[in-house]
């Protein structure tokens, strides 16, 4: 037997023979991260670490749950692979389950392997149902790293890989930002201005096969609409018979205090897309739900989509176990509870620090945006200088936290806080706690650089 790879050796051929993902490679310098149990994870060097948001806020039951760890060892040791033209048990328990938690009406499902393909699926599918083309995304949106996933990701992470020739079809509306309106309206005299121009951009491009939205946008800030938003969204659709697309892969899963973001809004999608938190992401899983009305479109037209790994078992179990134990545990209710809480702990922080430029939230989904002044509500980096590689400050804070133990996931201008769905109040505290001893960087460079405002 070999002897074990030492920490710094595991580092080291890893930052050699892998890729970094969405970075320069010269930048890169991963951790080592050894072993984990719920809310914390610990390095290679033994420290131990608060994971605030979930890895990439998706295991949403925290880490190393025994029951779906169970779940996982049963199947594979039952069937380890069906191909997917065959019935499992576990399929069937899976979309049973799936019933009675998804939003009401999503009846039929296509299981995936990622978020990404989950979406690829959904383009297809609305494509082939409506005999459209094109698809309405959002900027500040995140739909996966796949050829047509990227084209519909309004982020500038799209730049650098954007597709090129026919076949994506995708445009980009405004997105709803009400704190930052990126078309300068003031929510509520702006009657939803934002679903007016999306409606418009409908009316005029012709050939829309369908609008996709995260109900909460995720990566790009937390971005939560109005109430008025999706029940008005809705009604252009269907006025113009447009299918409407719930990106839930992040929102899902209990994170907004429901079991989807779009049930917030007691709104029905026609596809929606899941993964992250549907099995905690112990093993990777996606899911495209759509309703019964394009399921039986299918009965008497070719349906134009599969790969080899469709509804693998070892993906559908852990899902089941992930289900049951949020059921068992009351985590959506434990979502609101623990959120209104954290909820109010950053309220009292932005009152403390001139850098906080506005903290919002959903369950446990929130986010703290930094700013240069509060009044023009500038950031303090573009999106050109992380293109670039150049340090930014949100990165610079969460190295400080992360000195003090605790993993907050830094994007540009914001910080996403999406602890497991597990976490304690006193969890809560200490987050909040090297938080706000790290935000002297964003406040001490306010008093510095008063120029820069």
């Amino acid at each position: 037997m070999s002897n074990p790879l030492s920490s710094l050796e595991v580092i080291a051929l890893t930052k050699k023979h892998n890729y970094g993902t969405w970075r320069k490679q010269k930048n890169w310098n991963p951790s080592h991260l050894l072993s984990a149990d719920g809310c914390y994870f610990t390095d290679g060097d033994g420290k131990r670490f608060l994971d605030f948001s979930s890895q990439l806020m998706c295991m949403n039951l925290g880490h190393n749950n025994p029951a779906v760890i169970q779940s996982i060892q049963d199947q594979a040791s039952t069937l380890a692979y069906a191909a997917p033209f065959y019935a499992t048990t576990a399929r069937a328990e899976l979309s049973k389950l799936l019933l009675d938690v998804l939003p009401p009406g999503m009846t039929k499902f296509f299981f995936t392997t990622s978020g990404t393909d989950a979406n690829e699926a959904a383009f297809k599918i609305a494509r082939m149902y409506t005999g459209k083309t094109k698809i309405i995304s959002r900027y500040r949106s995140y739909h996966g790293s796949t050829s047509s996933s990227i084209a519909a990701t309004g982020d500038p992470r799209r730049w650098p890989i954007e597709p090129s020739g026919k076949g994506h079809g995708v445009i980009f509306s405004p997105e709803v930002n009400c704190y930052k309106c990126p078309i300068r309206h003031t929510y509520p005299q702006c009657g939803i201005a934002c679903a007016d121009y999306l409606e418009h951009m409908i009316a005029n491009e012709g050939d829309v096969a369908a609008v996709l939205v995260e109900p909460v946008v995720g990566t790009n800030g937390v971005l939560i609409p109005p109430p008025e938003y999706f029940p008005k969204l809705r009604k252009i659709c269907d006025d113009h018979g447009v299918l409407l697309i719930a990106d839930e892969v992040m929102s899902g899963w209990g994170r907004t205090g429901k079991w989807f973001a779009i049930d917030n809004w007691g709104v029905q999608p026609d596809i929606l897309t899941t993964a992250k938190g549907i099995t905690s992401a112990y093993v990777p899983l996606g899911l495209c739900a759509t309703t019964q009305k394009i399921a039986d479109f299918f009965e008497e037209n070719y349906f134009a989509h599969g790969h080899t790994y469709e509804a693998h078992p070892m993906t559908l179990a852990p899902a089941i176990a992930t289900i049951h134990k949020m059921q068992r545990l009351g985590l959506i209710d434990r979502a609101n509870e623990m959120g209104a809480y954290l909820g109010e702990k950053l309220h009292a922080l932005k009152a403390s620090h001139p850098s906080i430029g506005n903290v919002r939230g959903l369950g446990l989904f929130w986010a703290v945006e930094l700013v240069k002044d509060q009044q023009a509500k500038r950031p303090f980096n573009t999106w050109q200088e992380k293109l670039d590689g150049k340090p930014i400050l949100v990165e610079q804070i969460a190295a400080r936290m992360l000195s003090k133990g605790v993993v907050m996931q830094a994007w540009m201008s914001h910080f996403v806080l999406a602890p497991p769905l597990i976490v304690e109040k006193a969890q809560i505290d200490e987050a909040v706690a090297a938080l706000d001893e790290a935000l002297i960087l964003a406040d001490a460079l306010l008093e510095a650089e008063p120029a820069l405002i």
